[in-house]
């Protein structure tokens, strides 16, 4: 296929998955598999076009992340705590994520990592839908800093591609005693400093790949799925807010456990 087809079509997988609790990286991996792609290839591409969908959280939020810029050059408190729970939240990623750099890079090439995440993380989707009771909102400057680096440290399981981020923090939150709605908020908010450092530390880590110029999969495939990521994101972020906020969890939990048995019995197979 095509590199400029399957870069919009990856796009559109990206943008579609991004905000849900299903695993995006995930997707990508299988995805690239089932074309045929050599996953080192795309390996960059893959971390990169996130940011179409991190750029989409900042425009649908756009005014709250103008209320907090403003409040925090005011001192005011409101702003000062929502920008130290993302801060602290962001902490345990980053430190952890330089740490097993290597290891999460094996597993980013590994299809029946990702398989066997999606079916053990829609178990525990269902588990936590089960047994934990749904909390009042709050806001996302409201949760104690305790709470928002408990979250932190829970986004860190999604470093095994298939686990989801957003599954993983807004999970997290839930045993938390965080509302579903300010859950699902806070998971986009977190994901703006992840997932640009992600980014950076996989371009600079890997100087041979689009720094280099001298790769299949270059600057050209990767503005189109940015471009495609971030229509799509956008269009995602408020329907999916609105559907968990009424609905809860399990449809995905369901949708995980069908999409990596699939997976696995395909690679097994193979």
């Amino acid at each position: 296929m095509d590199t400029t087809l399957t870069a919009f079509l990856l796009g559109i997988l990206e943008g579609l998955t991004e905000f849900l609790p299903v695993s995006s990286t995930g997707h990508l991996i299988l995805a690239t598999e089932f074309f045929g792609y050599d996953p080192a290839q795309w390996a960059q591409f893959n971390i990169v076009i996130q940011l179409g969908a991190i750029l989409a959280v900042v425009v649908a939020y756009r005014s709250t992340f103008w209320s907090m810029g403003a409040g925090l050059l005011r001192r005011d408190a409101t702003a000062w705590r929502f920008a130290r729970n993302i801060v602290l939240g962001f902490l345990p990623a980053a430190v952890i994520g330089l740490v097993v750099k290597d290891a999460i890079d094996y597993m980013l090439e590994t299809p029946l990592v990702v398989a066997v995440a999606l079916i053990v993380g829609g178990v525990a989707i269902l588990l936590v839908e089960r047994l934990i009771k749904p909390s009042y909102e709050t806001g996302v400057a409201d949760l104690p800093w305790t709470v928002a680096i408990g979250i932190g440290f829970m986004q860190c399981l999604a470093m095994i591609p298939g686990t989801s981020r957003s599954a993983a923090s807004i999970l997290g939150a839930l045993t938390l005693g965080v509302g579903r709605k300010t859950a699902a908020e806070f998971s986009f908010f977190l994901a703006v400093p992840t997932m640009l450092g992600a980014a950076v530390v996989k371009i600079v880590s890997e100087p041979e790949g689009l720094l280099s110029g001298n790769t299949l999969i270059g600057w050209e495939e990767i503005a189109i799925g940015f471009v495609t990521s971030f229509v799509v994101a956008l269009i995602v972020i408020r329907a999916f807010v609105a559907y968990i906020t009424r609905h809860g969890f399990s449809p995905f939990a369901y949708y995980r456990i069908v999409l990596g048995s699939v997976a696995l019995l395909w690679l097994l197979a193979r």
